[in-house]
């Protein structure tokens, strides 16, 4: 059983009033002073002819007025649309959406539980997956199709993700052409170019580099996206601790000033270009000075984040719900629900990489979405709150009831039980006698089972025939076969 996507959270908040507005000063005395490096060239001369400052080389100083004229420009909603109405997601104030994410190169096959390398057909079967889970919001397309050159990569992952969900899509491109057809095939699904831009059902990532540089051809790529009117998110990708300052505040401060960076190079280059700030950012391992996924501390950031994106009136692409662990068990579990409920319950918008990673986010598993789903059902629980009414507080059904009696049965028991309870269908809650009859199956392989119920029945809206014919007739690099087009 779903929630209700886009809930307005108003539970956590990590940082003080005056906390808040020390870390803005902090970021705006980081772009005026310090400066970010911005290595593409177009987004540099749009700062530079707007007011910013030429530090040295490819630094440039942004000063605080020009920053927040471009805060100012950039909407405060942005809506990413899905092909069927239900699927769309305001972002906005603290309304919540999960959904996937990554760029993993890796799957444990559904079949044999062995590592394997991730393919094109996997990118398909876990989009037909996402489609039927109520509480995976959207489709980041979250694998890599190994077996293809770079050059066929990014028309690829799209088609793929419109043939097998109505949800929203979104994802990373690698390269200049494969951005353009992206798009162009968006609006042969959308019904045109206009039509994709009054309701964007695809939208893009263009991630800056940690610490404080806007990377050439992501640079590029982000002018491009505001120019032509389409959502993309900014991330900013800090490990405390080696691209960023160990503490939690201080790599804040550089998270901020990067996305930030990139929402001006964006506003200056289309003015209200709908721009979504971005996080993925995270702590180091001491021992080993690497890269964590599940640490409780990557919750704490998101969060964090989320409440300065508030201040900002600004919507928010955040990451929660990954793990370390390499298999569907019990690390992957509590490490997914602590940083979900944390980065949930504190508002972030758009909260990605909640389903289906694994391994530091270089593995997926079928079945792990399906557990995923279950624990983003009950953070979403959490997110709605508890409703505090004449109805709720059930003064009647408590006089009725009285001393000593039971609510079992009462009317008011009957009426809340669907809405006031989340209801899991992976969790065992049977008595063990039930569950010994059952063959005593443990959570993976009751997920597994779904999943594979999932995959042979559940069908997609997929692509009409005629628009699919017409695809790839116009893209003859499409590799996927069309058994999910419509006739």
């Amino acid at each position: 059983m779903g929630e209700q996507p886009g809930l307005v959270a108003k539970h956590y908040r990590l940082f003080s009033e005056e906390d808040v507005h020390e870390i803005d000063r902090a970021v705006m005395s980081t772009l005026e002073n310090i400066g970010i490096e911005v290595n593409s060239r177009e987004a540099r001369e749009l700062l530079l002819e707007a007011g910013a400052k030429h530090k040295s080389g490819n630094t440039v100083l942004i000063p605080e007025a020009l920053m927040r004229e471009c805060i100012d420009r950039a909407p405060s909603e942005v809506t990413l649309c899905g092909r069927e109405d239900r699927h769309d997601l305001e972002l906005a104030d603290s309304r919540v959406h999960f959904g996937t994410g990554g760029t993993v190169l890796h799957t444990l096959d559904l079949e044999t539980g062995e590592r394997r390398p991730t393919t094109l057909q996997d990118i398909a079967r876990v989009g037909r997956l996402v489609d039927a889970l109520d509480n995976v919001h959207f489709y980041l397309v979250p694998l890599y199709p190994n077996e293809l050159p770079k050059e066929q990569v990014d028309v690829n992952r799209f088609y793929a993700g419109l043939a097998n969900t109505s949800k929203h899509i979104m994802g990373g491109i690698y390269t200049a052409e494969g951005l353009r057809a992206a798009i162009a095939l968006a609006e042969e699904v959308a019904g045109g170019p206009e039509a994709l831009r009054e309701r964007p059902i695809v939208s893009f990532i263009t991630c800056t580099v940690a610490p404080l540089r806007i990377d050439a051809t992501y640079g590029d790529f982000l002018v491009e996206i505001a120019r032509r009117g389409l959502p993309v998110a900014i991330p900013s990708e800090v490990v405390a601790g080696i691209t960023g300052p160990m503490t939690i505040a201080g790599s804040t401060v550089v998270q901020l000033a990067e996305t930030l960076a990139g929402l001006a190079v964006a506003q200056l280059a289309n003015s209200g270009a709908p721009v979504i700030l971005g996080t993925v950012s995270t702590v180091m391992d001491p021992r080993r000075a690497g890269y964590l996924s599940g640490a409780v501390e990557m919750g704490l950031m998101q969060a964090g984040v989320a409440q300065m994106s508030h201040y900002y009136q600004l919507p928010l692409y955040a990451t929660a719900g990954m793990s370390d662990s390499k298999l569907p068990d019990a690390q992957a579990g509590y490490e997914k629900a602590i940083t979900a409920l944390l980065v949930g319950l504190a508002g972030a918008n758009y909260i990605h990489d909640a389903a289906g990673p694994l391994e530091f986010c270089t593995t997926a598993a079928y079945e792990q979405y399906v557990i995923d789903d279950e624990i983003l059902g009950m953070v979403m629980r959490a997110v709605r709150g508890v409703e505090v009414s004449e109805d709720t507080l059930g003064l009647d059904a408590i006089a009725k009831v009285g001393p000593g009696g039971h609510f079992l049965t009462n009317a008011h028991t009957l009426k809340h039980m669907r809405d006031e309870l989340f209801t899991p269908r992976v969790s065992d809650r049977d008595l063990r006698e039930k569950w010994e009859a059952k063959g005593a199956p443990d959570t993976r392989e009751r997920a597994r089972e779904i999943a594979r119920s999932i995959l042979e029945e559940h069908r997609p809206l997929g692509i009409a025939g005629d628009v699919d014919r017409k695809l790839r007739d116009q893209f003859p690099n499409i590799s996927l076969p069309g058994e999910e087009a419509r006739p």
